[in-house]
C-alpha cells in the first residue's frame, strides 16, 4: 500500500495499527535517514527473506519514502515487492506521491490521507475532543476558545497540534500565548530585525521558533516578504527561499540552514 498526504495526518500510525491489529511482525525504516541502495540490499532483504516467528505475514514500513533515492532504492524496490510477495508486504508512506516513481504506484494500492472538504468539520471536532481528553487526563488547565483556534490553525496536522500542546503545557495552562508563535506579528518582528541587519536578534528569533513546521515557515516568510521588500528585490528573494527550502530536506542542522538563508536575504535584498 502507498499512503500519501500532508504531514501529521496519521499515515505511519495507521501503518503500525494495521500490523498490530492483524498480528503482523513489522519493521519501520525512515527513508529520510536510510535512503540508499544498501538499505535494500541488507536491512530490507535480510528481514523480508526470513519467516516470521508467529507464522504470519511480515511487513516493511517505508516511512517518508519521498526522500528515498529515485535512481537506486526506488527502482530496486520493484523487484523486492515481487520477489518476497509470499512472505512480506510493503507499506510506503510519503507526503508527496509525485516523488515516488510510477512503477511503484502500479504495484501499490494508493490511499489518500487528504481530508475531504465535506468531512473537515466533523474530523476537526473529533480532534478537538481528543485534545480535551488528553489535557484533562494530564490535569492541564485550558481555555476552550484557544483550543478551538489551535485546531483550526494546524488542522489536519494532528501531530503538530499535540506537539504544540505538549511544548506549551510546561507553563501550566493552555492560554492565548500558544497561538502567538508563528503569527503574522512574529514574522513582522523577524523582518524588522532583517531590515535592521540585526544578526543577533534574528538568531534569537530562529532559536525560539526552531520547532516551526519547515514547509510552513518558508511559505509564511515568502508571503510576508512581499510587503517589506522593494519590488526589484522580490525575484531574488524568491530564488533564495526556494534554494534553502530545497536544502532543508538534507540539512544536518536546520538552525544553521535557516540562518544562512536569512543572512543571504539581508545581504542581497533591499527593504522598503
Amino acid at each position: 500500500m502507498l499512503f500519501y498526504g500532508r504531514a501529521g495526518t496519521g499515515k505511519t500510525t495507521v501503518a503500525r495499527a494495521i500490523c498490530r491489529d492483524l498480528g503482523f511482525e513489522s519493521i519501520l525504516i525512515n527513508c529520510s535517514e536510510e535512503n540508499g541502495i544498501d538499505t535494500l540490499r541488507t536491512k530490507i532483504r535480510q528481514y523480508a527473506s526470513t519467516v516470521s516467528l508467529n507464522g504470519n505475514m511480515k511487513v516493511v514500513i517505508l516511512d517518508e519514502f519521498d526522500y528515498a533515492n529515485q535512481q537506486s532504492i526506488q527502482p530496486a524496490l520493484r523487484g523486492a515487492i515481487e520477489e518476497f510477495h509470499a512472505n512480506c508486504r510493503f507499506i510506503i508512506t510519503c507526503n508527496y506521491k509525485s516523488r515516488v516513481i510510477e512503477p511503484l504506484h502500479s504495484r501499490c494500492t494508493g490511499i489518500d490521507f487528504t481530508v475531504p472538504s465535506a468531512e473537515k468539520a466533523q474530523i476537526a471536532g473529533e480532534i478537538l475532543k481528543r485534545t480535551e481528553y488528553i489535557l484533562k487526563t494530564e490535569k492541564i488547565e485550558y481555555e476552550v476558545p484557544v483550543l478551538v483556534n489551535l485546531v483550526k490553525k494546524h488542522f489536519p496536522d494532528v501531530r503538530r497540534i499535540i506537539n504544540e500542546l505538549q511544548r506549551y503545557s510546561s507553563s501550566g495552562k493552555i492560554d492565548v500565548g500558544i497561538l502567538s508563535q508563528g503569527s503574522s506579528e512574529s514574522y513582522k518582528e523577524l523582518l524588522g530585525y532583517m531590515k535592521a541587519k540585526d544578526f543577533a536578534s534574528c538568531r534569537k528569533w530562529v532559536v525560539q521558533n526552531i520547532d516551526l513546521n519547515t514547509a510552513e515557515f518558508f511559505k509564511r516568510l515568502y508571503t510576508e516578504l512581499y510587503g517589506v521588500l522593494k519590488h526589484s528585490s522580490i525575484p531574488q528573494a524568491i530564488l533564495i527561499i526556494a534554494e534553502y527550502q530545497y536544502k532543508s530536506a538534507f540539512a544536518a542542522d536546520q538552525e544553521i540552514n535557516t540562518m544562512a538563508m536569512i543572512v543571504q536575504l539581508m545581504m542581497e535584498c533591499e527593504f522598503n
